[in-house]
């Protein structure tokens, strides 16, 4: 079976789909209003997938899914297969605990309007009350200190009268001090009850935290889902050697867990896979209606990896077999600080979390320890070109100045998946889209104007070959991905670079790589003054 997460859909899978837009354009005419429903919500946009299984007697079969819940709480529609755990139903353990503390959560929003906030509001009454007698108490002491200050300044006062004005002064002082005492110890059974039901409250808001807990903690050990040898594991077991050990929102409801469930609850083998974006685009993310995507890695990876074993899968789900046959990079340029390095498409730019070779790891080979080389900027795994790796600590942070201040110029040359002209773009212009990451589909990027980062790049057409435009990139800052996300988002080009098989589709017309080539670099390096420029030639 094809690797979900690398991968072109088989002729099958896109026939399949083709069938299901078909079923779907005339369940917009139906009159029935949860047909209606439910193709809305598809419209708003979700991901569709495709499942093609042969059965014991080589009969091949189709299954359709889609990701996620339905916007009426639901699973279920006619034609797609259910949920992995079905934990929605109304009867059922987790939504009778879960109604249970949505009663919670209304018990402690009416305490916290009652019964803490009328405890709160008799504090502060009294506290205010107290106050004003305390004030007056005060304004009126220092009345009196005044008239004792002006009797004392007309130097009339024999020496009976200054002892009586130091014991009224006295007698004032201390009766101000009484007055505080008195009033703290008024004050005292309502700051006392206050902090009751504030205790009262927080006991009710960790029981309600304990019961959540409990009722997720019984969800992902009873979210169990099968493998190709039969074996079942939950939610729980499968993230427990995983970062954060906790599944994410969602895990076990995308598309292809539901499809691969189904075929085994069914006795099918899958033999291909594929899932579409359809309708619009969401929250910043690159997404195109009809386009196939891979499987989410933050949710799928970890569940996908246990659903497939027992299934020979093409390439292999591991990066380390893909990237076996890579070729090694080339050195430019070599001086005592710095070193020019041509990269390959498909290689890391650093040490990932697996044994694949990179850049950095294959300059540490070639120099050995005593160089002390540092790749001082970095090229996704797909782009190839231009890299510099510096020699010492002193190098290193003089290059990485050079960056953080913008003294490094770049060119980038790619080959986009259209035509601009078609699209009405100017030849030449400048990007500016904030990103930020994708927490639940590392490594992809997002358009985020809440959160994102500054991502700036200048950019200008060259041509356009065979319904390709060929552009040159000026990056102005250097955010992950950003070069893939400003081609492809609506909001930028909205024309993904020919081969990017996570904001646009894996090539499959005589290209298996993404076409973007880090060309050209153009620096002032300080500790020789000397100003450099490098190119490589563009492999495509």
């Amino acid at each position: 079976m094809n690797n979900p997460f690398d991968y072109t859909p088989d002729e099958d899978c896109g026939a399949a789909f083709r069938k299901l837009i078909e079923r779907l354009d005339v369940l917009k005419r139906s009159d029935s209003v949860e047909d209606r429903n439910f193709c809305r919500e598809i419209d708003a946009g979700k991901m569709l997938g495709v499942l093609i299984a042969v059965d014991s007697d080589g009969v091949r079969h189709t299954l359709y899914a889609f990701s996620g819940q339905l916007g009426s709480g639901g699973f279920h529609f006619p034609g797609f297969v259910g949920p992995v755990f079905d934990y929605l139903d109304p009867d059922g353990y987790f939504k009778i605990h879960e109604r249970k503390i949505s009663a919670q959560n209304a018990e402690i929003k009416r305490f916290e309007e009652d019964v803490f906030t009328k405890a709160e509001h008799e504090y502060g009454c009294m506290q205010a009350q107290l106050d004003a007698e305390i004030g007056e108490l005060k304004a009126m002491c220092r009345r009196s200190k005044l008239e004792r200050d002006a009797r004392r300044q007309s130097g009339v006062t024999d020496e009976d009268e200054a002892a009586a004005m130091i014991r009224q002064s006295q007698f004032e002082k201390a009766e101000l001090h009484r007055m505080k005492l008195r009033a703290a110890a008024a004050l005292e059974p309502f700051a006392r009850n206050v902090e009751n039901v504030r205790k009262q409250l927080y006991s009710m808001r960790e029981k309600r935290r304990a019961d959540s807990e409990a009722l997720q903690q019984w969800l992902f050990s009873n979210f169990r889902l099968l493998n190709a040898n039969g074996m079942s594991r939950s939610l729980a077991e499968i993230f427990a050697d995983t970062t954060g050990a906790v599944p994410p929102s969602g895990a076990g409801e995308c598309c292809a867990p539901k499809l691969l469930q189904a075929a085994y609850l069914r006795g099918w083998q899958p033999v291909a896979i594929a899932e579409y974006w359809y309708g619009k685009s969401k929250d910043g993310e690159v997404r195109r209606h009809g386009e196939h995507y891979p499987a989410c890695r933050g949710k799928c990876l970890p569940v996908l990896s246990w659903m497939l074993q027992g299934l020979s899968v093409e390439p292999p789900l591991t990066v380390e077999s893909q990237l076996s046959s890579l070729q090694n990079p080339e050195i430019l340029c070599e001086n005592r600080w710095f070193c020019v390095v041509d990269k390959p498409s498909g290689m890391l730019s650093v040490p990932g979390k697996g044994e694949a070779m990179s850049v950095q790891r294959w300059l540490d080979e070639k120099y050995g320890a005593d160089r002390d080389v540092k790749v001082a900027h970095r090229l996704d795994q797909d782009t190839s070109g231009l890299l510099i790796a510096t020699f010492g600590q002193h190098s290193f942070k003089l290059m990485q100045s050079l960056f953080a201040t913008r003294r490094v110029h770049k060119c980038y040359v790619a080959e986009l998946e259209g035509d601009y002209r078609i699209k009405i773009l100017p030849n030449q212009g400048r990007l500016e889209l904030p990103l930020s990451p994708d927490f639940l589909d590392r490594p992809r990027q997002r358009v985020d104007s809440e959160n994102g980062k500054e991502s700036v790049t200048e950019y200008e057409f060259t041509g356009v070959s065979n319904g390709r435009s060929r552009v040159m990139f000026y990056p102005l800052t250097g955010r992950t991905h950003q070069l893939r996300v400003h081609s492809a988002s609506e909001q930028g080009l909205g024309i993904p670079i020919v081969g990017d098989r996570l904001y646009g589709k894996k090539s499959v017309c005589g290209s298996t790589r993404l076409l973007l080539h880090a060309h050209r670099i153009e620096f002032t390096f300080p500790a020789d003054g000397q100003h450099y420029i490098f190119e490589s030639p563009v492999p495509f």
